[in-house]
């Protein structure tokens, strides 16, 4: 079974070449991918209302949804983003080298600065801005202490790890 990759509204997605979807991933709409993205099983970005934009090597991974809000909140994801199994990204900007940990939740207008880690289930509130270079966990998320020279290194190696996982799919053993 294919990836779903359908047009909205005459509106059809632009996925690099050296992308990897994953059999179900499902990618609809006025959405754009750079070059070595990842969308692994279940994850949906839906450019239905309004446009998602994805830099290149962001990885989406399994069951995660990106979404975004009618007229008023676009979703702009930067270059080596990897966004947590089950995570929710909707009509927010995560800049570069972001990490959104497994079933956070990053709602409208929120600004996650470059840089900066969402700990698994946080929830950043709408309108939030996020501090670049800052961990930020809890309900509502709140700003926690620095991220470390380990944890930059971490979310390069996610990054870089995606397009290594993607390339186990893409060609034969």
């Amino acid at each position: 079974m294919p990836p779903l990759i359908l047009p909205v509204q005459g509106k059809h997605p632009e996925i690099a070449p050296d992308c990897y979807l994953a059999d179900n991933a499902t990618v609809v709409g006025d959405v754009t991918l750079g070059a070595k993205c990842t969308v692994w099983f279940n994850a949906v970005i839906r450019g239905d209302v309004n446009s998602i934009r994805i830099g290149e090597q962001t990885n989406v991974q399994d069951g995660a949804v990106i979404h975004c809000t009618y007229q008023k909140a676009a979703t702009t994801i930067g270059a080596r983003v990897s966004i947590g199994h089950k995570a929710i990204v909707h009509g927010c900007s995560l800049e570069d080298d972001v990490l959104i940990g497994m079933g956070a939740i990053v709602m409208d207008r929120a600004v996650v600065g470059q840089g900066c880690i969402i700990a698994a289930g946080a929830v950043v509130l709408e309108n939030t801005q996020c501090e670049p270079g800052y961990l930020y966990a809890g309900i509502p998320a709140r700003k926690i202490k620095p991220v470390t020279e380990e944890q930059r290194a971490t979310i390069q190696r996610t990054a870089d790890n995606y397009v290594l996982y993607a390339s186990w799919f893409t060609h034969e053993v």
